[in-house]
C-alpha cells in the first residue's frame, strides 16, 4: 500500500530542533512522571470504578439524527457506497490513483473511520454494509417464511472464540502491509467480494450476531477501538439482554454497555457522552483469541511503520538480492521479507509482553492470577498505545492522500467524468508541515502511553485490592511502557529525519 499512497513518509526530510535522543528520553521521562503521579492519586477506592455520563439523546439534534428515518437513510447510503466501490474496482480505470476504490478503502475507510471510531464512537456498528444487507435478507426471510427470526442451523462453538476473526485479520494485515498489488482496483474489489461471501456464509450458518461477535473482522476491531472513545450505548432494560442477546453482554459492573445487539432491540436505552478510555475499564478480555487480536492490532501497525524505515529497506534489499529469481508479480523478495516481518512482529510483541507479566507475577509474590490470567487482564491496557501509534503513523496519509477523494468523487471510474466539478482538484502535499506533524506525533504517542499506564493502574487495583501491592506490580509495566514509548518515537522519526 505504501507504494501507492505514500503512507510511510512525511513528504520532506526534517531536521529536528533537538537531537532525537533528547525527544525520546523526554517522552520516556513524561511516562515515568505520570506513573509517579498515578501512584499517589489512584488509591484503593479506585478499584470500584465509576465515571460520569450524559445521555446525548436528550439533545434534540442528536435525537433527530438517531431516529429511524435518519439511520435508515445512512444505511442505504452505506450500501450504495459499498456497491459503488466494488463496481469502480471491477470496471474502472486500473491505475490506482485514478480509481476511487483504493483511496476510499485504504485511506478514507480503514484509516479515516478508524480515527473516528476510536475518538467519537462505534459508528461502524450502524454503517456496516455486510450487516445491513444481511439484515435486509433476514427481514425478507422472516416475511416469506412467516417466522419470528431466522433459525441459524449451527450453534457457534464457544471454544472457537474470535479465532476466525484473528486469522482473517492477519490476512487483511498482510494485504495492507505486505502485498503491494492490494492497491490494484480489480484485485481489491475481488478481495472485497471474497470477504463478503465469507461474512454472509458465516452469518447464514451461525447467525448474524454470532458471526459479528466472532468472525467479522471489522466489527471486532472497530469495537476494540471504540472502547477508547468518548461515547457509549447503554441498555437499561435487562430483559432485552436475557431474551435477545446472543452473548454475555454484561460488564463487570453488571451493566449492558456497548452491546449493539441489545441496543438494536431495546426501547429503553441511552447514547452517552463519557470520558475517554474508560470503556476499557469495564471490559473483560476472556474470549479465546481476544489477546491475540489486541497483539495483532499493536504489532501490525508498528510493523507498518517500521517497514518505512531505512533499516527495513535494507532488509528488503537483502531478500531482493538473495532471491533474484523471484520476480513474479505476486512473489518477490520484498513480499517475502514483508510477510516474514508481519508474522514475527506479533510473536515478538506477545513474547515481550509475556516476559514483563512474568516479572509482574514474581514482583507481588505470585499473588493473583497466573501469567496467562494477567495477559487477559492487562492486554486491553495496551489499546491506547495501538491507537496512538495508529494516529501518529497515519495522520499524514489521511491529510495528504485523503484529499485524492475530492477529484475521485467526480470521476470514480477514472474515465474523465466531472460529476461535481471537483475533477481538477490538485492534492496539496504541504497541507501540514513536518514540524507540526512531529509535534503531533510526540504528543499523541506520549498521551497514549500515559493512558496505558493509567488503565494498567486501575486493573492492578482491581486485581490486588491493596494500593501498595498494586503499585509494586506496576514497576515491570512501567519499564514496558517506557520501552514502547522510546521504540515508537524512534520508528516514527525515521521517515521524517532520514
Amino acid at each position: 500500500m505504501g507504494n501507492f499512497v505514500h503512507a510511510h513518509g512525511f513528504g520532506e526530510r526534517y531536521e529536528l530542533p533537538l537531537p532525537l535522543p533528547l525527544f525520546i528520553v523526554g517522552g520516556a521521562a513524561t511516562v515515568v512522571l505520570s506513573f509517579v503521579l498515578m501512584g499517589f492519586l489512584i488509591r484503593e477506592n479506585s478499584r470500584i470504578f465509576t465515571y460520569p455520563r450524559f445521555n446525548l439523546l436528550l439533545v434534540p439534534p442528536i435525537r433527530i439524527l438517531s431516529s429511524s428515518a435518519c439511520l435508515g437513510t445512512l444505511k442505504i447510503a452505506s450500501v450504495l457506497i459499498f456497491i459503488l466501490i466494488i463496481l469502480t474496482g471491477l470496471f474502472g480505470n486500473q491505475r490506482p490513483v485514478d480509481n476511487l476504490t483504493p483511496t476510499f478503502v485504504w485511506v478514507i475507510w480503514w484509516v479515516g473511520l478508524g480515527f473516528i471510531v476510536s475518538f467519537l464512537g462505534n459508528v461502524w456498528s450502524f454503517l456496516n454494509p455486510w450487516k445491513i444487507i444481511f439484515s435486509w435478507w433476514e427481514s425478507s426471510y422472516k416475511l416469506f417464511s412467516n417466522t419470528d427470526k431466522y433459525p441459524s442451523p449451527v450453534r457457534y462453538p464457544k471454544q472457537f472464540g474470535i479465532w476466525p476473526a484473528v486469522v482473517l485479520f492477519l490476512g487483511f494485515a498482510w494485504m495492507e502491509s505486505a502485498f503491494v498489488d492490494s492497491v490494484v482496483p480489480r484485485i481489491l474489489a475481488n478481495f472485497i467480494i471474497a470477504y463478503s461471501l465469507i461474512t454472509w456464509t458465516g452469518m447464514v450458518i451461525f447467525g448474524k450476531h454470532q458471526w459479528l461477535r466472532h468472525g467479522e473482522i471489522f466489527n471486532i476491531v472497530f469495537g476494540f477501538m471504540a472502547k477508547l472513545s468518548i461515547t457509549e450505548v447503554r441498555v437499561l432494560d435487562f430483559r432485552v439482554c436475557r431474551d435477545h442477546c446472543s452473548g454475555n453482554c454484561k460488564t463487570k459492573n453488571n451493566e449492558c454497555i456497548d452491546c449493539y445487539e441489545c441496543f438494536e432491540y431495546s426501547e429503553v436505552r441511552e447514547f452517552n457522552l463519557r470520558p475517554p478510555v474508560v470503556g476499557v475499564t469495564i471490559t473483560y478480555c476472556t474470549i479465546p483469541g481476544a489477546v491475540a487480536m489486541v497483539m495483532l492490532l499493536l504489532a501490525t501497525v508498528s510493523f507498518d511503520g517500521f517497514s518505512a524505515t531505512p533499516e527495513w529497506v535494507g532488509i528488503q534489499t537483502y531478500f531482493i538480492i538473495n532471491f533474484p529469481g523471484l520476480t513474479y508479480q505476486f512473489l518477490n523478495g520484498a513480499l517475502i521479507a514483508n510477510s516474514i516481518g508481519l508474522i514475527i512482529a506479533p510473536l515478538l510483541f506477545a513474547g515481550i509482553f509475556s516476559l514483563f507479566l512474568k516479572l509482574m507475577y514474581r514482583s507481588v509474590g505470585s499473588r493473583g492470577p497466573n501469567v496467562s490470567g494477567l495477559m487477559a487482564a492487562f492486554v486491553l491496557s495496551l489499546l491506547p498505545i495501538s491507537i496512538a501509534y495508529n494516529y501518529a503513523h497515519f495522520i499524514s496519509l489521511l491529510m495528504v492522500q485523503g484529499q485524492q477523494v475530492i477529484p475521485l468523487i467526480s470521476d470514480p471510474f477514472g474515465v474523465d467524468w466531472d460529476l461535481f466539478g471537483t475533477a481538477t482538484y490538485q492534492v496539496n502535499s504541504g497541507i501540514i508541515r513536518s514540524q507540526m506533524l512531529w509535534i503531533f506525533v510526540i504528543l499523541v504517542i506520549i498521551t497514549g502511553h500515559i493512558a496505558a499506564v493509567y488503565l494498567s493502574h486501575i486493573k492492578a487495583l482491581e486485581l490486588y485490592r491493596k494500593s501498595n501491592i498494586a503499585l509494586k506490580s506496576q514497576f515491570p509495566m512501567l519499564v514496558l511502557m517506557v520501552f514502547y514509548t522510546m521504540v515508537s518515537l524512534w520508528i516514527v522519526s525515521r521517515p521524517i529525519t532520514e
